[in-house]
């Protein structure tokens, strides 16, 4: 019988996973679909009774449900938990399970670096903020800040994870290694050209690394890049995050080079 396999989040205009996954599917002989399902925050409790009855054998989580969807689930890893958000649902026998690939993702790029920075910056405080700063505590990184446009909900994050919390008007006037940004701005649509971050106050040397992937270059990197900062495309960690899905699901490794080439050849058209 062929298995069904989606996302949920909204909006979902912007998303590739359709792109990745059919494409792993096809490349490997595995009878599966994959769909996107745009869902509003309230229908989340209909969804997930849609996801045991039909049956529907694993689901990629995006915004704004990362957090909301935990509720639902049987099991939550040690990673999900400890980030307390989940974008990755698949099962074990009976149980529904959550876990959270973005750590993965996040880190892959950063793993490549000739040298890790001492100190970074996480811009947002959602589900991918707290994946990044667990991903940076796990690569070592002592000096982790975070700056939000809403304080309370940076306070509480910082809290807990015990990171240092900058206000938002305050941000430009550090300097970190390393600048994260998960906030939406810069993602095609009419957040497209907006940036986190003023061209001029990138401080030197700095790498900036923003997860939005569509644009493949955003405001903010492109203004990075002619500052002269290392720049990060979200192209990567949307990438390996979507790799170690496809293995959960399928026990199966996509072909890395193949899929990055698709993905690539869909944004640059």
């Amino acid at each position: 019988m062929t298995k069904k396999y989606g996302i949920i989040g909204w909006p979902l205009g912007h998303t590739l996973s359709p792109t990745l996954h059919t494409w792993g599917f096809d490349q490997l002989g595995i009878d599966a679909t994959y769909e996107a399902w745009p869902l509003e925050s309230g229908d989340v409790s209909t969804f997930m009774k849609r996801v045991r009855t039909e049956p529907i054998s694993g689901v990629s989580v995006t915004i704004p449900h990362k957090q909301a969807i935990m509720k639902s689930l049987d099991y939550m890893t040690d990673r999900a938990r400890t980030v307390g958000a989940a974008n990755t649902l698949y099962w074990d026998n009976d149980l529904l399970c959550g876990e959270n690939t973005d750590i993965t993702g996040l880190i892959a790029p950063l793993a490549k670096l000739a040298k890790l920075p001492d100190s970074a910056m996480v811009l947002g405080a959602g589900g991918a903020a707290r994946a990044a700063i667990v991903g940076l505590q796990e690569l070592g990184i002592d000096t982790i800040s975070l700056s939000n446009r809403t304080q309370s909900r940076a306070e509480t994050l910082a809290v807990e994870f015990s990171v240092r919390n900058v206000a938002w008007d305050k941000r430009t006037m550090e300097s970190p290694g390393l600048i994260i940004n998960t906030t939406p701005m810069g993602m095609c649509g009419h957040m497209e050209k907006l940036t986190p971050w003023q061209a001029d106050s990138f401080p030197s040397g700095t790498v900036v690394y923003d997860i939005v992937y569509n644009p493949l270059k955003t405001r903010l990197l492109k203004e990075a890049q002619t500052a002269g900062c290392v720049t990060i495309s979200g192209l990567e960690m949307f990438l390996h995050q979507g790799l170690a899905q496809f293995k959960l699901w399928t026990g199966q490794d996509m072909d890395e080079n193949g899929a990055r080439t698709v993905l690539l050849s869909v944004l640059n058209s």
